[in-house]
């Protein structure tokens, strides 16, 4: 994809600040990239300000046009793009729908239905600069008025499960469910200023995030993707079936504003969460590549001569705890929990020692607002007492997950160490169709979390009160108003002591045990080329060939 000449010369002195902190090494180089273009530097001015020429695409051979794809992953439903809460169902809908911004896997943002944006220095107001020439797949050109009906769509936090809604939160006035009218300008057709109530450094980002695909203005709130597939990339969607299989096409010559992609169509054949069966598929020659492999299976699928990619991201995986349901509304309840466990043990045992052991806040070392804090040991006897002093040293208490992977297994590693220290544990196992149905009402259970470029995201979407993905009922006033402050700091020093208070504030809740951050692995044939692992299991498919 091209990006319009972005210098990011309005934060010049921001840029610069985070290009030091980079070279000293508080500020992974891809967090710093991150940052930079979400500040309107483009991939030149990005890597010049580290010193560095930006690094082309190491090609094995020269792209070919021609082949189906196809993909072992599951396939969810895509109703609704804004209420997706798996990176799964993008994955398909993203090969029609786009996004303004495009999350790279090198850690850029860049453009894509947006052909650039200015920040101001008070990350108050945002002017989109629309991409010309894009028309959707109904003919129709793409213009701001189709970037103003999706932003909005976005923002409507009265649709039940829209995460969207909380990435959006300084488009609404205090208190409202849908956008002001002065929060979203329409300057021209192909030019949109969005003036915030609040700062908010996340905005860009945000439009990256998987659920922000842009929707044709034909698509209502009871409209369902699957059924009215108009979207504007590079592929068309022929037929969908839950659970089973998607088909896609290539779209006709001089459709797709970034040229023609080098794949005829997409197959994504769903073979549900048995990394048995996807090693078979590979066997028998069914697929070219996977969407995840867990960790037990990594070394079998080597033998089978597939080649693995993977990304280290701050993907994770948490046993949260409901602070909204009986006894977890008790914090020493939910601190005895966490005292019961060795985080290490449970990377050892349900993540096969690949990745890096997690501290119980949700922020990893790789954001740049990370803040380091003193590591709290395990103490079953603590952990004892205060369920005693709660009251409930004889309860049976119920760890649920999903049979998939390191996700159950973790589970295990995890009742197995709360047995230990005296705790009383039932373990309940559920297929995925059911259990991601009530993924965010479980009393006590794990989930996965991709991986987000900031810390703040993270805290915003996961942990700020009355969120549609707050899975935890995380509730603190203290901790909002910190995060409120925070997202209106560009500069990661400057937002680091800020983010020391909420990670001690998140921590000392209990809600979650959070024992580590973990390698995204997949497979792959040879004969897929000019593919890259995302760190949020992304597929972008427009520039990816299979060799003869």
């Amino acid at each position: 994809m091209t990006q319009s000449p972005q210098d990011g010369s309005s934060h010049r002195a921001t840029l610069e600040s985070l290009a030091r902190a980079t070279r000293a090494g508080r500020v992974d180089r891809r967090e710093f990239l991150a940052l930079a273009s979400v500040l309107g530097a483009g991939a030149a001015a990005a890597y010049g300000a580290l010193g560095l020429a930006v690094p082309g695409v190491a090609r094995a051979a020269e792209p070919r046009r021609g082949g189906v794809l196809r993909i072992g992953q599951p396939v969810l439903e895509i109703t609704d793009p804004r209420t997706y809460d798996w990176p799964e169902k993008s994955n398909v809908a993203r090969q029609f729908c786009e996004p303004l911004v495009r999350w790279e896997a090198d850690g850029r943002f860049s453009p894509s239905l947006l052909e650039a944006w200015e920040v101001s220095e008070d990350a108050m107001t945002y002017t989109l600069h629309v991409r010309p020439g894009v028309t959707w797949t109904n003919g129709d050109a793409f213009t701001a008025d189709d970037v103003i009906h999706n932003i909005r769509r976005f923002a409507d936090r009265r649709i039940e499960g829209n995460s969207m809604a909380a990435r959006m939160i300084a488009l609404r006035d205090d208190g409202a469910d849908t956008a002001a009218d002065a929060a979203i300008e329409r300057v021209d057709d192909l030019t949109v200023r969005l003036n915030l109530r609040i700062p908010d450094i996340s905005l860009i980002p945000s439009f990256g995030d998987y659920p922000a695909l842009c929707v044709h203005p034909s698509f209502g709130d009871s409209s369902d993707l699957a059924q009215e597939p108009i979207g504007t990339g590079a592929f068309e969607l022929v037929s969908f079936t839950i659970g089973e299989r998607a088909v896609l096409k290539r779209r006709e010559a001089g459709a797709w504003w970034g040229g023609e992609a080098w794949l005829d169509g997409i197959e994504f054949i769903d073979y549900g969460t048995d990394q048995a069966a996807l090693m078979a598929g590979f066997a028998d020659g069914d697929i070219d590549m996977n969407d995840e492999t867990v960790a037990d299976f990594d070394a079998p699928m080597a033998d089978l001569g597939l080649v693995r990619e993977a990304a280290v991201t701050a993907t994770t995986m948490v046993a949260r705890m409901n602070m909204g349901v009986e006894p977890f509304t008790d914090q020493r309840v939910r601190n005895a929990f966490q005292l019961a466990v060795d985080n290490a043990v449970v990377l050892a045992l349900g993540g096969a020692g690949l990745g890096a052991v997690a501290e119980n806040h949700h922020v990893a070392p790789v954001h740049p607002e990370y803040a380091d804090l003193p590591k709290i040991a395990p103490d079953p006897a603590r952990a004892r007492a205060l369920l005693a002093e709660a009251g409930h040293a004889e309860t049976e208490f119920e760890l649920i997950s999903i049979d998939e992977g390191s996700l159950s297994t973790s589970a295990d590693a995890i009742a197995a160490q709360l047995r230990d220290a005296g705790i009383t544990i039932k373990r309940t196992i559920l297929p995925g169709a059911t259990f991601w149905n009530d993924w965010t009402k479980y009393p006590f259970s794990t989930t996965s979390w991709g991986a987000r470029p900031l810390g703040v995201q993270v805290y915003a979407l996961a942990y700020r009160s009355g969120e549609a993905w707050n899975e935890s009922g995380h509730a603190n006033p203290d901790f909002d108003a910190t995060l409120a402050a925070a997202l209106g700091i560009f500069d990661a020093d400057k937002r680091r002591p800020l983010m020391a208070e909420m990670e001690r504030m998140l921590q000392a809740s209990g809600v979650l045990i959070q024992p580590y951050w973990y390698e995204l692995i997949m497979h792959h044939t040879p004969r897929l080329q000019g593919y890259s692992r995302h760190p949020n299991r992304e597929m972008h498919l427009e520039r990816v060939w299979l060799a003869a």
